[in-house]
């Protein structure tokens, strides 16, 4: 995927963490570094998200759908 140049403005501390974390060989550099992170931060906030929806199904009913019409005697030949 192609990349983009962007410029961010962060806290200090922040920005000595993570020039931290590179100067152990946790990361590269600051670029993948924050990429990783923001990465990871929206992986998670999807997920939160499915979860969130799933929540919202009723068990009982979703049951029935999927029970419905599987009567193995109507199933087509493969």
């Amino acid at each position: 995927m192609p990349k983009r140049k962007v410029a961010l403005t962060l806290d200090a501390q922040l920005v000595s963490r993570v020039d931290d974390l590179v100067s152990r060989d946790r990361f590269k550099n600051r670029s993948q570094a924050m990429e990783t992170a923001l990465s990871e931060k929206i992986e998670r906030l999807d997920r939160a998200r499915l979860a969130r929806e799933c929540a919202k199904l009723d068990r009982a009913e979703e049951q029935r759908l999927a029970d419905e019409g599987l009567d193995a005697k109507t199933w087509p030949e493969y």
